[in-house]
């Protein structure tokens, strides 16, 4: 079985918390921190993860409301989400992001920033929900 790297993004309208993780041990780990200037990602930084880390899939948080329903945030996730697809050509997958700055700040030791805490958490929650299937979303066989 290939080894499947997946980088993770917690988008906010400021910043971007980057995780990257991989399916063989469903486990991931905090990068860093992509900085939003002017409602524009710094997609220069996004581009060197991408180069570095290799990603066979990205990951992107979709912000919703307690009740899971939509809200403004969840729009612009959304948009992020098509614009990481349309440049980097790879699967992009949402993933239920509800909880997962307090998560973050419980896993946090003073001082660590919680962006990409936090993008760890929803990547090892897809991780965890997607255990066992391919990046198509089919049971491995």
């Amino acid at each position: 079985m290939k080894i499947k790297t997946l980088l993770c993004f917690d988008f906010g309208k400021k910043r971007i918390g980057v995780a990257v993780g991989q399916t063989i041990t469903g486990t991931a780990s905090p990068l860093e921190t992509i900085h939003v200037h002017q409602n524009k990602p710094d997609w220069k930084n996004i581009k060197r993860l991408v180069d570095d880390w290799k990603p066979d899939a990205l990951i992107v948080g979709t912000p919703v409301n307690m009740d899971g329903t939509t809200q403004k945030m969840t729009l612009a996730a959304e948009k992020f989400a098509r614009q990481l697809e349309g440049r980097y050509h790879l699967p992009v997958f949402g993933m239920d992001e509800r909880l997962s700055t307090y998560e973050a700040g419980q896993r946090a030791n003073n001082g660590t920033p919680l962006d990409p805490v936090a993008a760890q958490a929803i990547l090892e929650s897809w991780l965890s929900e997607n255990s066992g299937k391919n990046l198509s979303g089919e049971q491995e066989q």
